[in-house]
């Protein structure tokens, strides 16, 4: 078999370990990931009235977590808030630095971990699962991401909801859609190759 060619699916894997493994491969998975969400952050819409606009950022941020695993996601989602605060301009709409919108990076960080975690243990190679992991990294990204808007903008709780939530829910319920038939679907591809090949 090639030295690029992916390995057979185990249990206790995610997508990303199916590469060949090295240090370079991590290093660059990690860059990757941050890179991809920096892209699907400037895939942003205005909400009206609200600090926050709606991006690819989260899709990207639970992908990211979801394939890479817990330890190399939350790596990824590091090296994205670092770099945007140090002055890279790949938050959402092409900003950088902290904003009224940082806790959701936060937030991010914390729910690609835990949804990698997650698929570490199977939880992205059925839908009914993934779906389940999708809720959770979304409510783990409104949990960080709402109060620190609500302290940071200087809003009530209500509003912080109103502002920083309810026009996301939408949004986020599609993204997590999608994600919920990507990845299965990916993990589906890898058994069938896998059975080819045998």
């Amino acid at each position: 078999m090639s030295t690029t060619a992916l390995a057979p699916a185990r249990t206790g894997q995610v997508l990303a370990d199916l590469l060949p493994a090295s240090r370079v491969r991590d290093a660059a998975l990690v860059l990757g990931g941050a890179a991809l969400t920096g892209l699907a952050a400037q895939i942003a819409v205005p909400v009206p009235g609200s600090p926050v606009p709606v991006t690819g950022q989260t899709f990207a941020a639970l992908l990211v977590g979801t394939s890479l695993g817990a330890g190399r996601g939350l790596l990824s989602l590091l090296v994205y808030a670092l770099a945007g605060l140090a002055g890279v301009p790949w938050f959402a709409s092409g900003s950088s630095g902290t904003s009224a919108s940082f806790g959701y990076i936060v937030g991010m960080m914390l729910a690609a971990t835990a949804v990698g975690a997650l698929a570490r243990r199977g939880a992205d190679r059925s839908v009914p699962r993934m779906a389940g992991a999708m809720l959770l990294g979304e409510a783990i990204i409104y949990a960080i991401g709402v109060p620190y808007l609500a302290v940071a903008a200087d809003m009530s709780a209500s509003a912080a909801i109103a502002d920083g939530l309810t026009p996301f829910l939408i949004g986020d319920a599609l993204k997590a859609a999608l994600a919920m038939g990507v990845l299965p679907a990916a993990w589906k591809f890898v058994n069938k190759q896998s059975t080819t090949r045998d």
